[in-house]
């Protein structure tokens, strides 16, 4: 936004400046359009900066001081997920720049921007989200620095941080400062930094509090106990508040948000947005080129694996938009300039478990499990195979609509359970290739991810017979994790076995990378299983992990891609949308399976839904 636009508006000062470490792209799969999006629905003149110049506090002066509040986020991504490579290498390419040019966002950007918010405009209240400031609200690793590092909110001295999907929060922010209320505390989904004063008068019959940023520097095994006593207490419904100490002042972080459900969650989608880069690029923007044909149709990860911080950040309990809602999207994307035929997601962090529910029942309410899904799948767990079945038919006959397809990945686990589904999508909805994590084969390692055993060789029998059966030359696009905490080469032989007796040549590896507050950072940090705390092995050298790489990758650097029995064809290097969105998570973005370049690939998972706010 310029002054000119707000001109056009008829504005002489804005409500809400947001900041942004993306290039600015109005749709539902990037965070800061999302927000900017909401509070203009609750009436606020709102203006977004995309990636200013940090070096300089005038960058975002342009637009003038905010009347209420500034809001910063370092993007879909962790900016330093975004700018450095599993090797700790800078990367060549940013997806969320314009023409991807790298160097456009600073390490620690939400650090970097809320910092820039107080130089620029002293007084003005700094609400700090998206998912860096997400997954680094207590005290974290940070594997590009390899140090612990205190809370965000010790560093970047903001207000108030908003954590998880942020619109219910966002939204009482707002209610308040409107109000003249300076009192932000006891908002869902939030976390503050208490003063010395207030954080030695606080009552803490009813919190739970964490190791402290002394004791976890003290003794660093400490981040064991500290990530799995987060970890348990993100159930909304009967979560704690949770106190972490930083010397004489405090982290308090009040219980996640509950999640949007039905009309209030259908509403935000319906919002105005125009799909499209802001009309001043004139470059590509990668990100969004593979999220820009694509529809969100779910939130929340009920799976819980280790690496992933999507359960950390949109939480585990689903959410589905409605049926309509979905369709009219479909349709108004159809109808819009660009569009050649091909929606090309229709997803969320996972595609399959659409209209299915979990949080619905008095056990639900009460679990403080990560996942409804390991080791086995919950009796309170509800598929539902009649609702994807009605969505994939309905929509891939609106007008317009010649292909449609599912790239956001499936559970292996939950496909297997829904058999028709798995027969229609695999008849209608693959676009020559599938993506499946299995992540890994053996069965101590896929059980410290969290992940199920023996379900992907079941399932790649079962997509053979069903291309087969429809007369299509389909393949799975497979992805396994090297150097994963307790993963030697003993381990990753079980994965290099299976892939010289299939003779499939993996195009993406990836390489394992520790991420802030996930189960898997906290063991390659102490070395300890997750599951029964006992020593594990850890791969940190630098020789030894691309050893495990190399062990899934022997082909001399060729493209090529796993395919059929025996004899399969290569397949094309795609980029993969996002779930509609990240998670991508976000976020269309499921960053995490986003084709790296060298064979490897970003470890987050950010369907939209994961990695915005």
């Amino acid at each position: 936004m310029t002054r000119g636009d707000m001109a056009e508006r008829g504005w002489d000062e804005l409500d809400v400046l947001l900041i942004t470490g993306d290039a600015y792209v109005d749709h539902p799969s990037f965070g800061a359009a999302m927000i900017g999006r909401v509070l203009e629905a609750e009436g606020c003149r709102v203006g977004i900066i995309a990636q200013p110049d940090w070096r300089e506090s005038s960058s975002i002066q342009s637009l003038g001081r905010p009347r209420l509040f500034c809001g910063v986020t370092a993007g879909n991504l962790d900016s330093m997920l975004a700018n450095y490579t599993a090797a700790r290498h800078k990367r060549r390419e940013d997806e969320y720049s314009e023409d991807g040019v790298a160097g456009r966002r600073p390490n620690h950007a939400a650090v970097v921007y809320a910092q820039l918010c107080r130089q620029a405009f002293p007084g003005v209240p700094v609400v700090l989200g998206g998912l860096e400031a997400s997954m680094r609200r207590v005290a974290h690793y940070d594997y590009w620095e390899d140090k612990l590092r205190p809370s965000i909110l010790a560093d970047a001295k903001a207000d108030i941080l908003v954590y998880g999907m942020g619109e219910s929060a966002v939204r009482e922010i707002l209610r308040r400062l409107r109000a003249g209320e300076g009192e932000l505390g006891g908002i869902r989904g939030t976390a503050r930094f208490l003063g010395s004063r207030s954080a030695a008068t606080l009552d803490c019959d009813d919190i739970l509090q964490l190791p402290s940023w002394e004791e976890l520097q003290q003794a660093p095994l400490l981040l064991l106990r500290l990530t799995k006593s987060v970890e348990a207490e993100q159930n909304p419904w009967c979560g704690k508040r949770l106190l972490q100490r930083h010397g004489a002042r405090a982290v308090l972080i009040e219980p996640p948000a509950l999640p949007l459900q039905g009309a209030a969650l259908d509403a935000l989608y319906d919002l105005p947005f125009q799909r499209a880069p802001h009309p001043a690029y004139r470059g590509r923007i990668p990100g969004f080129a593979t999220v820009q044909d694509s529809v969100i149709v779910s939130r929340g990860c009920a799976g819980g694996c280790t690496f992933c911080g999507l359960g950390l950040h949109q939480g585990k309990f689903l959410a589905s938009r409605g049926l309509e809602s979905i369709l009219g999207e479909i349709r108004r994307l159809a109808a819009s300039d660009g569009f050649h035929g091909t929606v090309s997601d229709l997803g969320g962090p996972t595609a399959n478990l659409y209209a299915c529910r979990n949080g619905h029942t008095e056990s639900c309410q009460a679990c403080r499990r990560s996942s409804c899904l390991w080791p086995a799948l919950c009796p309170n767990f509800e598929l539902d195979e009649a609702a994807p079945l009605e969505l994939l038919r309905r929509a891939r006959g609106l007008p317009g609509v010649k292909h449609l397809f599912i790239q956001s990945g499936i559970r292996m686990d939950v496909a297997l359970r829904t058999p028709a589904y798995l027969r229609e999508l695999v008849r209608h909805h693959v676009s020559g290739h599938l993506k499946v994590a299995p992540e890994h084969l053996h069965p101590d390692v896929l059980r410290r991810m969290h992940k199920p055993a023996g379900d992907f060789l079941p399932f790649l029998e079962r997509f053979r017979q069903l291309s087969a059966e429809a007369g299509k030359e389909q393949y799975l696009v497979p992805y396994f994790i090297s150097s994963f905490p307790g993963c030697t080469d003993r381990e990753m032989e079980t994965v290099g076995r299976f892939l010289a007796h299939e003779r499939w040549k993996l195009q993406q590896v990836q390489d394992f990378i520790p991420l802030p507050m996930t189960s898997a950072t906290a063991m390659y940090v102490t070395g300890l299983d997750i599951n029964n705390g006992q020593a594990i092995p850890v791969v940190r050298n630098a020789g030894e992990r691309e050893r495990q790489k190399a062990m899934l990758r022997p082909q001399d650097g060729s493209a090529a891609s796993p395919t059929s029995r025996g004899r399969e064809r290569p397949a094309q290097q795609r980029r993969e949308p996002g779930p509609g969105g990240a998670a991508r998570h976000t976020p269309g973005e499921r960053a995490a399976h986003q084709p790296e370049r060298k064979g490897t690939r970003r470890s987050q998972r950010t369907p939209r839904g994961g990695g915005r706010r």
